[in-house]
């Protein structure tokens, strides 16, 4: 029985290998892309359908019993308070660090600041169970004979780099996508409110009002104005309504408009008009932001011309050349060989 022969290898690892496991992930992938193009959700239709379940409660009369949500809630308070002791004992948790993993999930659209203790305790944790698994994959079981020491070693590090930073990177990158949802609809978000303004509702009105119109387009900034809207009928004071908002959204145009909307409270200066210019200023940073864009592509564009464009086109138009230098070289060292017999 013969042996296979090896494949091609780069930097010892089989490149056979390689390809059919990304060509797995990219079967993958398509799969899911045509299942998110399929399942096409409605981003409208879970909040609507609880605040018609609340508002039929509320016509029939009937008071949801809260027993079983009072235990889960001590249950879960319970359990974080019991997460918060380990940490407290083991010194690996402060409040500095709690408030800026509060601040992260904030921005993330996590309204439960509980879980800040779970994001530190997983930190703590995926780093020692991913160093295990490494350790038994790369060191005891020997599942990579191939592997040199040097990639081992490698392999075993970006674990526990991921178990470190994957909840804060996972947190960080939903957080920036989420700040780019909402930044796409302010300028529309401040218009329709001078139009509410300049109609006569109240601010907390308009808050709702724009939260329904812009929820189907832009759910985030939709989510962000109901809740302030809400906070602007409840809270005591208006005022830490409009800072809440600031405080979820990592955004300097929201800072911006509640920095307007507390003065327009305090001063009673008209808030129109101060809307107005906020609106106007920020399309004209959407549209710079943009010209930045274009104007950067010609530089990102350069790699890929050079790497991948530019190889092709030289085989297009050079290889026929090429082919025929060939064939009339290898012609005509036959010639010279028949001539020379």
């Amino acid at each position: 029985m013969t042996n296979q022969p090896p494949g091609p290898t780069l930097l010892g690892v089989d490149m056979i290998f390689v390809g059919t496991i990304l060509a797995g992930v990219a079967a993958l992938a398509v799969m899911f892309a045509v299942y998110a193009a399929i399942t096409v959700r409605d981003p409208m239709t879970k909040r609507v359908k609880a605040l018609n379940a609340r508002r039929e409660e509320l016509k029939a009369g009937i008071q949801k019993s809260t027993a079983k949500k009072r235990q889960s809630l001590v249950r879960k308070t319970d359990q974080t308070e019991k997460v918060k002791d380990t940490l407290s004992g083991l010194k690996v948790l402060e409040q500095s660090q709690l408030e800026t993993i509060q601040q992260k999930l904030a921005w993330a659209g996590y309204r439960n600041k509980e879980l800040a203790v779970y994001v530190v305790f997983a930190r703590m944790i995926l780093p020692i169970v991913l160093g295990l698994i490494g350790l038994y994959l790369f060191y005891i079981s020997d599942m990579f004979p191939d592997w040199g020491s040097f990639k081992r070693l490698g392999a075993f590090a970006a674990m526990l780099a991921i178990g470190y930073k994957g909840p804060e990177t996972y947190l960080k990158n939903k957080a920036t996508k989420r700040t780019g949802e909402i930044r796409k609809g302010l300028p529309d978000a401040l218009d329709l409110l001078v139009i509410c303004a300049e109609a006569g509702l109240t601010v907390d009105a308009a808050f709702n009002r724009v939260a329904r119109e812009l929820g189907r387009a832009y759910p985030e900034l939709g989510d962000e104005f109901a809740l302030t809207a809400i906070e602007l009928s409840f809270l005591t004071e208006r005022r830490m309504a409009f800072e809440n908002l600031a405080y979820r959204v990592n955004l300097d145009s929201v800072r911006g408009v509640v920095t307007t909307m507390i003065q327009t409270e305090r001063y009673g200066t008209p808030l129109a008009s101060a809307l107005r210019v906020l609106s106007a200023e920020f399309r004209n940073e959407r549209m710079m932001r943009a010209e930045e864009k274009a104007a950067r592509l010609p530089a990102i564009m350069t790699v890929p011309l050079i790497m991948f464009i530019l190889p092709v086109l030289f085989i297009v138009i050079l290889g026929p050349a090429a082919c025929s230098m060939t064939d009339a070289f290898s012609d005509g060292g036959a010639a010279g060989g028949g001539g020379g017999d």
